[in-house]
């Protein structure tokens, strides 16, 4: 585990230099550096805003970035959520930055990577995230490990129920209050207000419209029952019910970006505030997304090209289109130069600022010289450059005239087909290396006093399933043998006493049963003497039918204290002898280092 270098913060008005991870940092010399906020939605399409042209529904605050300010035409993200937020706080490919995946580990963002908010922070600003995020749970992957100071959210890839779900605030469990959205934007004007006097950097990740698809009665009136006026191309595709979800929630996401614009009215901070839509990957159903091919999980232009909106008034152009290709890796590098935080650093900077397009007078000409702009999702790759893109399959289509893919033009350009399916070979070669390297990471303990291990980094033996199809916001069921057992591959940063806590359910006929927690050198029992049994949560304002979401409470039972040596570990959770043929269901382990 590489360590991270220490930052040493200073007042805006001074000039600092700090080391992070290769990268020296100077803070800007001018009192007057500007605020950012941050916006990212959560599978949403680029078709998902009224601004690009979709009349089923009505997405005034967003729109109005694209009035006041500029909009790109041509950005684009991955195929999927915590590799987009990899290359937008990094500047760098996810392939290069451990990232590989959305759940099991695979999210996990390198500790020696520098973010954009390590950046931010050492120049003096106050950092914050509110919301989802999806680039790793425990130190030093979480996020007050990497650059901010304050975070409200989850770190899951997504969470099983919005409306008052568990969550984390900094490190502390909490309960959430309200509609997760809403609740998220609540606690990003609670941190505007404070730092409102000082430079900021807000960065609000929205968990929608990411299914299950939770949304208030408010928002989603308008949309039962609605036959959608805009179709997806292929209206046989499309699943209504999902549409109408995602739009309603698209909708409330327009909601929240309003109240924070207004907070920023409010406080007289529109002048001096960059504000940043886009969103991680393509719509997560299909519906209407102009005519593009693909959808979330896709590297074709429906799946990748995202919203991508900017205003920050008196500097930036209002209603500007773009039509340079730019992606999420040409983030990190936009933003430092536009708040004049620069950075030089040892490792390779994929992306490249834009931030010369979007200042410089409209009637100039644009300096924006042609690029391959790559894709990497499991095994596929697709790269874009100004004209074509090149897709998993070898196909070359003009996206100037065709931006829905359905005109193979490569024996029409042989030379550029032959140039491109060159560079895709070598770019797959050199993810899948990384990738490799990248493949045993075990999970961290013992890099904070806390360490939560939830059942989505465990594996399960036996009977043992897990609740849902998707590991992220699961937990352990069908625990039926004796010889079942749970297992956690762990790297034990400090060696010393931790005390162990298992967040378990457990029915009237199962009580009585001993849990067994074991690493190599040590284990700490303990017995279920009190039954908890609580219902699943209401599913009542999910609006789409046989969700394979389920959430549930759980209470802690404290197992005792577990010695761990520091290096490679793994952790056993067993039920010696079951009590009435079944065990407890297991949400997660937590260990708090006694040191």
């Amino acid at each position: 585990m590489v360590d991270r270098i220490g930052i040493v913060k200073t007042a805006p008005a001074v000039v600092a230099v700090a080391v992070l991870c290769g990268v020296v940092v100077k803070a800007a010399e001018t009192p007057s550096q500007p605020n950012v906020v941050i916006f990212l939605a959560d599978d949403q399409g680029w078709g998902d805003l009224s601004c690009h042209g979709n009349t089923n529904l009505a997405t005034p605050s967003i729109d109005s970035l694209a009035r006041e300010g500029t909009k790109l035409e041509n950005f684009y993200v991955c195929a999927v959520c915590a590799p987009t937020r990899a290359e937008f706080l990094t500047g760098r490919y996810h392939f290069r930055t451990g990232v590989s995946g959305v759940s099991e580990g695979a999210g996990r963002l390198n500790p020696d990577e520098t973010t954009l908010a390590d950046l931010f922070q050492a120049a003096g600003y106050r950092t914050g995230v509110f919301g989802k995020w999806h680039n790793g749970t425990q130190s030093p992957y979480h996020p007050l490990d990497r650059g901010f100071d304050e975070f409200y959210g989850f770190t899951s890839g997504h969470w099983g129920h919005y409306f008052s779900p568990p969550l984390d605030h900094n490190r502390l469990r909490v309960k959430g209050n309200g509609y997760l959205p809403n609740d998220l934007t609540d606690h990003a004007l609670t941190f505007i207000d404070e730092h409102h006097d000082t430079p900021f950097l807000c960065y609000v990740p929205f968990n929608t419209p990411h299914s299950p698809f939770y949304v208030e009665d408010d928002f989603y009136r308008k949309f039962d029952g609605l036959n959608p006026a805009m179709r997806h191309r292929n209206p046989q595709k499309e699943d209504l019910p999902a549409t109408r979800a995602a739009l309603a929630m698209c909708e409330n996401i327009d909601w929240n970006v309003g109240r924070i614009l207004s907070k920023l009215d409010t406080l007289g901070l529109r002048e001096n505030t960059m504000v940043i839509y886009f969103s991680d990957n393509g719509p997560n159903s299909f519906r209407w997304n102009d005519g593009m091919k693909g959808k979330k999980a896709s590297v074709d232009e429906g799946g990748l090209r995202s919203p991508f909106l900017i205003r920050w008034p008196g500097k930036i152009s209002a209603g500007r289109t773009l039509t340079e290709v730019a992606g999420a890796i040409d983030l990190l590098p936009t933003l430092a130069a536009l708040t004049q935080v620069s950075a030089e650093t040892s490792k390779h900077m994929d992306g490249r600022s834009f931030a010369e397009l979007l200042l410089r007078n409209p009637t100039s000409p644009a300096d924006w010289p042609d690029r391959e702009l790559f894709s990497v999702w499991r095994k596929r790759v697709t790269v874009r450059t100004a004209q074509f893109r090149l897709d998993e399959r070898g196909a070359l289509f003009d996206i100037r005239k065709d931006r829905g893919q359905h005109d193979n033009v490569a024996k029409d350009h042989p030379d550029v087909t032959r140039r491109l399916r060159e560079a895709v070979a070598a770019h797959r070669a050199e993810a899948a290396e990384h990738f490799n390297a990248n493949a045993d990471r075990p999970f961290t303990v013992g890099y904070a006093e806390s360490t939560t291990l939830p059942a989505r980094d465990g594996v399960p033996h036996g009977t043992i399933r897990r609740s849902s199809k998707a590991p992220n916001n699961s937990f352990f069921t069908n625990w039926t043998r004796d010889d079942d057992s749970i297992t956690w591959d762990i790297e034990v940063g400090k060696s010393g006493q931790y005390r162990a806590t298992v967040y378990y359910t457990c029915s009237r006929t199962n009580v009585g049963a001993t849990v067994r927690l074991a690493a190599s050198k040590s284990s700490t029992e303990a017995t279920v003497t009190e039954v908890f049994d609580p219902p699943l949560w209401d599913k009542s304002k999910e609006r789409v039918a046989e969700s394979h979401y389920l959430v549930k409470d759980f209470k802690p039972l404290e197992l005792g204290m577990l010695t761990l040596n520091a290096g490679r570990d793994t952790l056993t959770l067993t039920v010696p002898m079951l009590v009435g043929g079944r065990a407890i269901d297991v949400y997660s382990v937590v260990l708090v280092s006694q040191e």
